[in-house]
Formats: structure tokens, C-alpha cells, sequence
């Protein structure tokens, strides 16, 4: 039996003035999936994810996740539902601690009331305490729990992006839109990052939307990519389809002159 469509995006058009960041979009990403989003600089892929997770609200269409109708709902309340994301852009509450951030991101499921929480009863010490093994089994997943205590700022760069991903996941997403997890992350960073996704996806049966420049990255897990360019669906389909489209090749993959063959960079 095949795995339904957790995520169903409807002809969404994101429209700022007179400029069509995206333009009448429609694509599905079934349960258990990889997909990959790619294309140029501006291409709008950002807004696809602002548009998914309710930064924006699309200026028509609809996106549809878990048979739930998203239009008007926050970001807050979404994630609620189950899809969560990462920013390209490092947004971590700096001023508190590793753990701090994932506990802040996971206490979106506590269930105790105010007067427990003053009372400290026996469900307060209950969810507290779960909420901190969860938050420091996500660290040691990205062995990061030995500085659990220490300031998210002080942080190296790579480690303060797996840390952006431990907090997605501390809200116990269906799906978790990964955007760029990869910037400014060496060849190997890269490398170890790749094998924790796909660790990850397993252990927490995840489905996973990814943005990323880095296309030894984007071939070697994804199962299927959708191409972007200037906000309009140009190809669809596996790694291997992606590599071969000329309409791809052209607008973002380049081509080599000497044997005017695809080259992926």
C-alpha cells in the first residue's frame, strides 16, 4: 500500500506589489518522503518554506497538511500540528543556554497548568523531567549534550546549525523543512550532516522537505527534487531526471563547454 500525501500544496502564489516571488506552485510530498527544493539565488524558494509553515499567508491558493487546510493559521499553530522548519539564517535564542532552546522548543507539548507549574506537583516534576531526557537525547543524537550548559552563542557555526535541527525536532514534527542546513559547513560537516539526516528521518520517522546549495548533498538523499526558477515549477522528479533536464541544466546546474555535458557543482 502506498504512503498518502502528508503535504499537498494547491497553485500557491506569493505576490509582493507587482513582483510574483512564486507563482501558481502545486506539488505533494507523501509520508515517510525526502524531497529536495532547489534553484537560483531568488528563485523563491525561502518564501515557499515562509509560505508552508504561515510567515506568509499565499496571496491565492492553498497548502494542506495532514487533510488540515492551513490558510490563517500562525506559525505557532502549525507547528503545533506537526510541521516545523529551520531558517536559513541562524535564529537561535542566543542568550540561553544549548539545552534552554531545546526545552523552549519542546514545551509546546506540556500539558500541566499554571497551578501545577506554581504548585510543582507530581505532573509538573513529571512532563519537567521528560522534557529534559528528550531535549538531552536529541543533544547526544548530535553530540552536543556535553555543552548542554554552555551559552548557544558560543557555539561553533556548524554546531549552532545542528542545534537549529535539535530544536526543530525537540516540537515533534511529521514534517520538518530544513532550510540550507548545510551553509557554511565544510566538506566534511557536510558529509556527517547528510548521514545524521538520514539518521534522523529514521529514527523519527520523519518526513523531510530540504533547501540546499550543496548538490552532492541533495543527490546523494534525496528521492525526489523539484526545481524552482523565478518563482515557477521548471522539473520535478528523481535526482537522476533533475541531473539530465536540460530546462535544469540551463537555468541552474551550468554546463560544462568542453564536452557540453551537465555538471553538477
Amino acid at each position: 500500500m502506498s504512503a498518502k500525501n502528508l503535504l499537498e500544496v494547491q497553485k500557491i502564489t506569493m505576490q509582493f506589489g507587482g513582483l510574483k516571488a512564486v507563482d501558481s506552485l502545486e506539488f505533494h510530498i507523501k509520508e515517510g518522503e525526502l524531497m529536495g527544493l532547489i534553484g537560483p539565488n531568488g528563485a523563491g524558494k525561502t518564501t515557499v518554506f515562509n509560505m508552508l509553515t504561515g510567515v506568509y499567508q499565499p496571496t491565492s491558493g492553498q497548502v494542506v497538511f495532514a487533510g488540515m487546510p492551513l490558510k490563517g493559521l500562525k506559525p505557532f499553530q502549525i507547528s503545533h500540528l506537526g510541521m516545523t522548519r529551520t531558517f536559513q539564517n541562524i535564529r537561535l535564542f542566543k542568550e540561553l543556554s544549548v539545552l534552554e532552546n531545546v526545552l523552549i522548543a519542546g514545551a509546546q507539548h506540556l500539558t500541566y497548568g499554571l497551578g501545577a507549574a506554581v504548585m510543582q506537583n507530581s505532573l509538573f516534576l513529571k512532563e519537567e523531567k521528560s522534557l529534559r531526557e528528550q531535549a538531552m537525547h536529541l543533544l547526544k543524537i548530535f553530540n552536543l549534550e556535553g555543552k548542554a550548559h554552555a551559552p548557544s552563542m558560543a557555539l561553533p557555526y556548524g554546531e549552532q546549525r545542528k542545534l537549529e535541527i535539535v530544536r526543530a525536532l525537540a516540537t515533534k514534527p511529521q514534517l520538518i523543512c530544513l532550510d540550507e542546513p548545510a551553509a557554511g559547513m565544510n566538506h566534511q560537516e557536510t558529509h556527517n550532516l547528510m548521514d545524521l539526516i538520514a539518521k534522523i528521518r529514521k529514527e523519527f520517522n520523519l518526513t523531510v522537505l530540504l533547501i540546499e546549495h550543496d548538490m552532492k548533498l541533495v543527490m546523494g538523499i534525496c528521492e525526489r527534487i523539484m526545481v524552482l526558477d523565478h518563482g515557477i515549477k521548471i522539473e520535478e522528479g528523481t535526482p537522476q531526471v533533475i541531473q539530465n533536464s536540460a530546462k535544469v541544466i540551463e537555468a541552474y546546474l551550468g554546463v560544462d563547454d568542453e564536452d557540453n555535458t551537465a555538471e553538477v557543482h
